[in-house]
């Protein structure tokens, strides 16, 4: 490795080093320093053998690496890389954040409707950051309302959710930037028309739209009917829009320092400018992934080993999966790449998923999220029992128990020439998350560049809504209404059991 590099394979931000660490990348934006760390020793093949990479292969992606940083950059703010700038939002925006959400917060309830990026990083936000049993504390001791994210349009689900609610203490925040999306404008005209009933002509002060700034049917209704809405940039597509008003109204009302949470992604922006592929963690990830997946291991299994970010888990398979699965690349060839992003929990999921992991295909990179501080400092009562299977545990911390569950599993893994590698945070913190959010989607838009593909469409998604709007009879569909009952009829009583 050239002099100057890492002694240990990874790129440190202000954890605490490892003893082996002889440069720590100091990256700053106003004062504010990276708080992540990212190892990938386990990716090396120093560690995992010849299933991981050796110096050289990594050194031989350094001019695609910068390439990949400088074409991003280039376009950053411009087409569906709004998102970029999303850290430096003007404080008159996020001041009206804030002020809706006050008036907002008096509300018991405040449910949120919306699939996909519109709900994913809500939920995400909700179990990082707010207590972990928030819906079930008093409402005294609580201060906020209870949040309630309908990502889905199960009958039995929706409808029985009705049961724990009250219209003169429900408020609804609708997000759809296309205002057409069939689930989410679905749910919002069964609980407008609930809203309509239970509180009569007061139901619009109780709801805020969320959606694009001009077009669609929800900013027309929300023109029509008076709705509080919030706009969806230009450029921010839904698995890129946890930092637009689509995630940062609903943490306001619920409490959430969305100002520190955006710094944290400022921080991550600096560090992700690096063109340095040594000095880079959203670049690293970038560049391993598409290694590994060169490679075939083409499934990146996110492993958080901390309860707080299981949901980070859900809304990375989004931004991964619709981001980088793509069939042909910028060129029209047809490619078919992508990773398959899988969730996993530590540590649920040593008892779980573990087993397949270490001794079955070698398909799989596993990705690890640990903290250094749980926040809660849990003792194992030292009691002693006369048994040597349990007593060796007393006197120990719950927090020694999952961070030795965590090191046990990725040396396992290691041992067994399975490439893993962990992003380390200091603790759950809006600042931390922000980071968080912002260098995986970093990671995403570089594993674009890598793969030549368009990182930020979705045909494959587009393909099924419009077959939802032929079947549902939507106006200007009838072509495609005709094309299925077609093939439906082919299938008739074919290949059928039961």
């Amino acid at each position: 490795m050239a002099a100057g590099r890492l002694a240990a394979i990874f790129i440190a931000g202000d954890c605490d080093a490892e003893p082996q660490t002889v440069a720590r990348p100091n990256f700053t934006r106003e004062g504010k320093t990276m708080d992540m760390k990212f190892d990938f020793n386990n990716m090396m093949e120093t560690f995992v053998g010849e299933h991981g990479f050796s110096e050289a292969e990594l050194e031989t992606m350094e001019g695609a690496a910068s390439s990949a940083v400088q074409a991003v950059q280039k376009r950053r703010g411009t087409g569906w890389l709004g998102w970029m700038e999303l850290p430096y939002q003007q404080p008159e925006t996020l001041d009206r954040i804030r002020e809706v959400a006050e008036r907002f917060r008096k509300c018991r309830d405040f449910v949120v409707l919306g699939i996909g990026g519109s709900a994913l990083g809500t939920i995400a936000l909700k179990s990082a950051l707010l207590h972990p049993w928030h819906d079930l504390l008093p409402a005294e001791r609580r201060g906020v309302p209870r949040l309630h994210v309908l990502d889905n349009v199960d009958p039995r689900w929706l409808g029985t959710f009705l049961e724990l609610l009250e219209p003169e203490s429900t408020c609804v925040n609708v997000i759809s930037k296309s205002g057409s999306t069939a689930e989410t404008m679905s749910q919002f005209l069964w609980m407008r028309d609930w809203l309509k009933k239970g509180v009569g002509k007061r139901y619009t002060d109780r709801i805020v739209v969320t959606t694009d700034a001009v077009k669609g049917a929800l900013r027309a209704m929300a023109k029509e009917e008076g709705f509080k809405a919030f706009t969806i940039p230009e450029g921010v597509g839904g698995r890129f829009s946890v930092l637009s008003p689509v995630g940062l109204f609903p943490a306001a009302v619920v409490g959430i320092d969305i100002q520190s949470m955006l710094e944290g992604a400022a921080s991550a922006d600096a560090a992700a400018k690096a063109e340095n592929l040594w000095e880079n963690q959203a670049l690293m990830m970038a560049v391993l992934a598409y290694l590994s997946f060169k490679k075939g291991r083409n499934i990146w299994v996110m492993m958080p080993y901390v309860q707080a970010l299981r949901d980070v888990a859900d809304w990375f398979r989004q931004l991964w999966a619709e981001s980088l699965g793509k069939a042909v690349n910028r060129r029209g060839v047809e490619v078919h790449v992508g990773q398959t992003p899988v969730k996993a929990l530590g540590t649920t999921d040593q008892h779980s998923q573990v087993q397949l992991y270490i001794e079955g295909p070698h398909d799989k990179v596993v990705h690890f999220i640990g903290v250094e501080d749980y926040g809660l400092e849990l003792e194992i009562p030292a009691e002693r029992t006369g048994q040597d299977s349990l007593d060796y545990l007393g006197g120990h911390t719950f927090n020694e128990l999952i961070k030795a569950e965590q090191e046990a599993t990725a040396l396992a893994l290691a041992e067994a020439g399975r490439p893993n590698c962990t992003h380390t945070i200091p603790k759950v913190t809006p600042f931390t998350l922000g980071e968080l959010f912002f260098t995986l989607e970093m990671a995403t838009a570089y594993s674009g560049e890598l793969y030549d593909i368009d990182a930020f469409n979705q045909p494959g998604v587009e393909a099924g809504k419009v077959a939802t709007y032929a079947l549902l009879g939507r106006p200007g569909y009838e072509s495609r209404k005709k094309e299925i009952e077609a093939a439906k009829a082919k299938r008739q009583g074919r290949f059928v059991i039961g």
